[in-house]
């Protein structure tokens, strides 16, 4: 199995708070990769540090062979590999759907308008926003925002797409229209790393779920082993909390 990316040892503080301690893990390509935990539990930090939006503390990175936080890395042309999907969708509010989906493409990619407007669409239409594509932010609802923000994502042809806590902003109803997008997308075979709350899917969805608590990894395994058969007693607890068991 190719390994995509590969934590190792890492560990984040903020100040003398320590958020991640000695973390180990890896995402193998064609791969869907669950976090879950309780709040704080440091899942989100994570996923920030593996993009580099969060430098890490100590530790190692390894994409495709290389540990990306040796200075001598080029840190950009590696973000440019991680589509990211945040919580509040980070749209540009002056731009319209499509500019949204060709921007990004066009300055960092070096695409021309044309071709960037053509893979724009083709992602538009796998999340069902190609008929909006002129529609600004404000007029769209969350779950529209979001999946907008997953099109736009994918049109940069990412390695891997980094998913944190994607349905925490949403409305109840909203919830479903953006995980049955994320989960074609896992079903078209797509290395998707994804921070959430939604038991469901990442009990459905994933090949794999780590869960996390006080910034440490206590268990991974597969979603059958992490929810029917789970060995730490603190993976017990949080998940008879969350599921109400």
């Amino acid at each position: 199995m190719e390994k995509i990316i590969e934590v190792q040892h890492l560990s984040k503080s903020f100040g003398n708070h320590e958020v991640l301690r000695d973390i180990d893990f890896s995402v193998n390509k064609g791969e869907v990769v669950s976090i879950i935990g309780s709040s704080g539990s440091g899942k989100s930090t994570l996923l920030r540090c593996i993009n580099l939006l969060e430098k890490p503390s100590s530790g190692q990175i390894i994409y495709k062979g290389e540990n990306i936080l040796d200075d001598k890395h080029d840190t950009r042309a590696y973000r440019t590999k991680l589509g990211m999907v945040f919580q509040q969708f980070n749209l540009f509010n002056n731009h319209d759907v499509l500019g949204n989906c060709i921007v990004g493409q066009m300055k960092v990619l070096k695409r021309s308008k044309e071709e960037a407007e053509k893979v724009a669409m083709k992602y538009l239409k796998v999340v069902g926003m190609d008929k909006y594509i002129n529609a600004k932010p404000k007029q769209l609802s969350g779950g529209q925002k979001q999946r907008v923000a997953i099109a736009r994502a994918l049109s940069m042809e990412p390695d891997v797409m980094l998913f944190d806590e994607p349905t925490s902003a949403l409305d109840p109803e909203m919830v479903g229209e953006v995980l049955k997008v994320m989960k074609e997308l896992a079903e078209s075979g797509l290395t998707m790393l994804v921070v959430t709350h939604e038991m469901g899917f990442a009990r459905e969805v994933s090949d794999r779920v780590v869960f996390m608590d006080k910034g440490v990894i206590v268990e991974e395994g597969t979603p059958e082993q992490i929810f029917n058969n789970p060995t730490q007693e603190r993976t017990r607890e949080f998940l008879k909390r969350t599921l109400k068991i």
